[in-house]
Formats: C-alpha cells, structure tokens, sequence
C-alpha cells in the first residue's frame, strides 16, 4: 500500500536502523554460499557525556535467540484486515511542533520521573548510544518546555542480555517512583513486574516473540515490519515475481531472511537464497552477485550491512549487473555512500533518509552538539545509528504531550501512554502515522510504513518516484 508523503525526513531512516540488533552479520564461521529455491543500575542524571565509540555488534547466543524467537513464523495467525481509515488530520510536525520547541523556555512544574531499562556492555548488545542520547533530549527539553511544562528526570538500569538482569532492572526500576518505562535494547522485559506496578511500557523495537504481544507500545516492528515492507517494494514498485537474496550465514543475518521469506510467500513471490560469510573479499562479494541474479531475478535484496554493503554495490558494478537491488537504511549510510559513490546507482534503500535540510535536522544538532562536542550545524543525524531511537522515541512523547496539554489534558505517564495507543497522530519527526494495535498477530507495534529511498545520477538520496512509502502492513506473516 502506497503511503503519504508528508515530512518522512529524519527518523524515518533511524526507525530503520534498528535492524542492526536483528540484522547485524557476525559470525565469520561461515566460507563459501549456499542457495534455496521457491517459494549495572545507576540513576543517570539529565547531564550527557560524550559516547565511547562502538565498534559493530558482534554474534551472541542472545543476540541468535533473539532473531530465532523474533522471527518465528509457526503460530502466527493470518494477518489482520487492513487497518481503517481516520479522518483525523496529520500533525505537522515539521512546520509546527518542531518549529515551536526552541522557542519553549525552561520546564518548571512537577518533574516527570522516567525509568530506562537498556542493554549496555555485552557484545553484540552493547547500545550505550541509546541512553545517553535519550539523556541529551531530556536535558535538551528541560530547558524547551519538557513535557507539556514538566521536567524530566531519568532514571536508568543497566540489563545484561540475561533474565535475571532484566528482572532485577525491572525490579529496582519499579521501585523508583518513575511514572511509565521505556525500553531501549531489552531481551527480557520484566512486563509481569511492571504490569503489578501498574507502570505503562513504551519501548524502540520488540526483539523476542513475546515483545509482539506484550502490554507495550514499540515504535518500530524490527525484523517483522522490515521484511514485510521488502516484500512490499518487491510486489508495489517491481511487480516481481521473483527475487534473488544475498546475505551471511550467520545467527541474526539468518533471522532477517527467515522473515524475509515469510512475506514473501505471503506476496507470491519466488525467491533464489545465497549465503555468503560475514567477511569476503571483493571476488567473493562479485561470486555471490552473480549467484543470487543467476535466474534473472526482477529484483536483488541485499541483507548485508557495513562492508558487506560497501562489497556487495561494488561487486554489481564490477559485474556489470543492471538488476536493482534492495537493501536496509545502513546500505544508505554517509560512510558506505562515500566510498561507493556512483556504484550506489540502481540501489533503492528501504527507511533511509533524504537528509535535506531541516527545522528537525536542526533541532538534532542542537541536541547532540553538547554530546558530541561540535558545533551543531556539524552533526551528521545519518550517523546516529541505533542510538538516534533514543531522539526519536523521546521527541515523539514530547510531541505527545504537547498535544494531550492542548487539548487540555495533563501529563501523566499514564495519559502519555493511553493517547499514544489511541492516536494516528505521527511519529516525531517523520510523519509515518502511528498505528497502535492495527496487527492482530502484532499489537504492540505502533509503525508500519518505511519510506522508499534511492540514489540518483546527482549523488544524492532521493525518494522513489510513485513510492514514496510503503506500508508493512499487508505483507506480516
């Protein structure tokens, strides 16, 4: 289903970047291809600190679990029917709420308390980024309005990839006075303990098969929604009837092509699946090329990120390959697009950004320039990966509340979290509507469309003429 165009700028390319937890390659135990045919806990003040740099994730036994239990399709129901029209009018968020923020002057009511469970510190599920960006909205909107004129404390846990330390977050969490949670990067959400401490959960992307349907509200869908919306783009925009894949043979790369398959089927579309290692050389990235666009496929889908982009564009080019091709926002990257240049052509990238200029761009800056330590006109929003969630989610509820006072409501952690089931109002600052609730086999996802983004002959990222959007909604398995 072809989306609107309203705004879809920024963070609809950092909603897509939560696939680097479900869809990071990282196992290097894999040589050669394969191929199928058919169908700690502190209290974290509001003051930032400049992040450590992160190197890639790399494989864990959770992090396998995770995409394994995130993309199990055996019990899923049929989807739901599409969901229904509102005739409530889009937010605009660019020329309104966004606009109005700077001009905000301190927040000086009641301060509005905040738990963050968030996974730091394991490989493969370190996501430090995520906090201390959300720190930096925080303290960003506590001198601009904060939440409806409250201020905004965080106080954050630590989880380790592991059930009893998500519990025990969960647990000191609920016992700090905080009025709702979120959830950066959790495995294990304690959702029996905040469900007795009658505490609203509103987390970045569900990651285990319980996160679909738990008592939550998720920003991103993760794997479920992004193979769903790569199906899409296959069967709206190339009417394909079949498809090549390339990706790593490794545990989380194998998850995204499990849910990949799935909404293919769903489309009717045939497929050809070829497995490379996480690490090739760029003879081998060509080898894998031409195997997956051996059956003249209508169309290449590219699970790879990171070097594997940068290996994969160069190895069609160097073949001569014209087939287009695919691919998640990280193959839309500042750093791979700069190496590639040109070899980016015939790429389309599902949920990256345009990164034209912006009041939300702008407002960004504003936030991570203390962070970062550069001017804000210096910041790069295209290089906040995972961590640019953060942003998102807090700007959004921002959003939220500046509406819910308004209409002349009050800001609780509860009313935040009712309005947001209950609204098609849209996510900050994309103008992707929010659809809480509108997948039976998925309540807790709230977003369903990516935008549809392509390198053009001018070395910039554009959107897809006729294919704006895409919703992901018609093709969940």
């Amino acid at each position: 289903m072809i989306g609107r165009t309203t705004g879809r700028r920024l963070a609809s390319g950092l909603i897509a970047a939560a696939l680097v937890v479900a869809g990071c390659a990282s196992d290097d135990d894999s040589d050669g291809s394969t191929s199928g045919t058919e169908p700690d806990s502190t209290e974290a003040p509001v003051e930032t600190e400049p992040p450590a740099t992160a190197d890639e994730p790399t494989d864990t036994e959770a992090e396998a679990e995770a995409d394994s239990d995130a993309t199990d399709t055996s019990e899923v129901d049929e989807p739901a029917d599409e969901p229904e029209s509102t005739d409530e009018p889009e937010t605009d968020v660019e020329g309104d709420f966004t606009s109005r923020v700077p001009e905000l002057g301190p927040a000086t009511g009641e301060p509005l308390v905040i738990g963050l469970i968030n996974s730091e510190g394991v490989p493969g599920l370190d996501f430090p980024d995520i906090r201390i960006n959300t720190e930096a909205t925080f303290a960003y909107l506590n001198e601009h309005g904060g939440y409806g004129g409250r201020p905004l404390e965080l106080v954050s846990c630590v989880s380790k990839a592991s059930q009893e330390s998500s519990q025990l977050c969960a647990q000191e969490i609920a016992g700090s006075d905080v009025e709702f949670v979120l959830l950066g990067i959790d495995l294990f959400p304690g959702y029996p303990t905040f469900e007795a401490s009658d505490l609203p959960v509103m987390g970045l992307l569900p990651l285990l098969a319980g996160d679909f349907a738990a008592d939550a509200l998720f920003l991103t869908g993760g794997n479920a929604t992004l193979a769903a919306g790569m199906a899409g783009v296959a069967a709206e925009q190339f009417n394909a009837q079949s498809v090549g894949i390339i990706s790593a043979d490794a545990p989380a790369s194998n998850g995204t092509e499990a849910a990949l398959l799935a909404s293919l089927d769903i489309a009717g579309i045939q497929y050809t699946s070829i497995k490379g290692g996480t690490e090739e050389t760029d003879a081998s990235f060509q080898g894998l090329m031409s195997q997956a666009n051996a059956g003249d496929p209508d169309l290449l889908i590219s699970l790879y990120d990171g070097p594997g982009c940068i290996g994969t564009m160069r190895g069609r080019t160097s073949l001569g390959i014209t087939t287009p091709v695919l691919a998640a926002s990280s193959c839309a990257g500042s750093e791979v697009i700069e190496q590639v240049g040109d070899d980016a052509l015939g790429w389309i990238f599902l949920g990256a950004q345009t990164n034209e200029p912006s009041a939300a761009n702008d407002l960004i800056g504003e936030i991570m320039s203390p962070v970062l330590g550069v001017p804000a006109d210096e910041v790069d929003p295209s290089a906040l990966g995972l961590g640019g969630l953060g942003i998102v989610q807090a700007m959004t509820l921002a959003q939220f509340a500046d509406t819910i006072v308004s209409d002349g409501g009050e800001i609780t952690g509860e009313s935040l979290y009712d309005y947001y089931a209950s609204t098609s109002e849209s996510i900050w600052p994309s103008g992707l509507p929010v659809e809480c609730g509108q997948a039976a086999t998925y309540p807790s996802i709230c977003t369903f469309e990516f935008p549809v983004i392509e390198y053009t002959e001018d070395g910039t990222l554009q959107e897809v003429e006729g294919l704006e959007t895409v919703s992901a909604f018609e093709y969940l398995p």
